[in-house]
């Protein structure tokens, strides 16, 4: 089932959302989600369980670095009005940088960040911020698909048929249409993105609480500002 207009318009903050729902779970489950797997690989591969968590905390952070990297690889080929949009842009196709590998590379770039962050939370925590982002991500991408489908009609479907979804190619499934990515916008478009894994890193490096917080809430404040910027630019 495709998103509504009120879940495609208010997307930022119904991603926020999930983080909001997720974190306080610890009140249900009070275990960390990478604490216990660590533990339970510790047991099999008779290795030390703090030395596996900070090694998964880690690679927690290395996956949210890969979806800012995406995120902004995808950017640098769209203005930042297009991704922070209210509405769906169909004036064109883009099929240039990882739109030759992927059809929705920033929401790929959700799920890979999403999962990075729920290393921090509780097992409860982190099954209801994956689940919640992919349904949720599915929902949106179903909504662009069709909209860019009528609006475009063969064209877009032939593109549909050549590139996966979300799962991504690991070789080009278009020829470039000869774009050029502008790598300063999208490095901007996606600076809270980076903070997000400044934050991730952050912790596995200190283990402190205070500076995964911090680090996050000042990305967070800057995506809305990015978020709520762009919007009003178009309104």
């Amino acid at each position: 089932m495709k998103a509504s207009n009120w879940e495609f318009e208010n997307r930022a903050w119904l991603f926020g959302m999930v983080f909001a729902v997720a974190f306080p779970l610890y009140f249900l489950d009070h275990l960390n989600a990478t604490q216990a797997l660590a533990e339970w690989l510790a047991v099999r591969l008779k290795t030390d369980a703090d030395m596996l968590t900070r090694v998964l905390l880690a690679s927690g952070a290395g996956l949210v670095a890969i979806a800012a990297w995406l995120r902004t690889w995808a950017s640098a080929y769209l203005r930042a009005d297009v991704v922070y949009a209210k509405d769906i842009k169909t004036t064109a196709i883009v099929a240039d940088g990882p739109y030759r590998y992927v059809r929705n590379p920033l929401y790929l770039g959700n799920m890979l960040m999403v999962t990075g962050i729920a290393t921090m939370m509780s097992r409860a925590g982190f099954l209801v911020a994956v689940v919640g982002m992919l349904i949720f991500c599915y929902r949106l991408i179903f909504r662009e698909e069709a909209e860019l489908l009528a609006a475009h009609g063969a064209s877009y479907g032939e593109y549909k048929k050549a590139v996966p979804r979300l799962l991504p190619s690991p070789w080009p499934r278009v020829p470039s249409a000869g774009g050029q990515a502008r790598w300063a916008n999208g490095f901007k478009a996606e600076l809270w993105c980076w903070g997000f894994a400044t934050a991730v890193a952050g912790f596995a490096i200190t283990l402190q609480q205070i500076v995964f917080f911090v680090i996050l809430g000042v990305s967070l404040a800057g995506f809305f500002m990015q978020t709520s910027s762009e919007q009003k630019k178009k309104s």
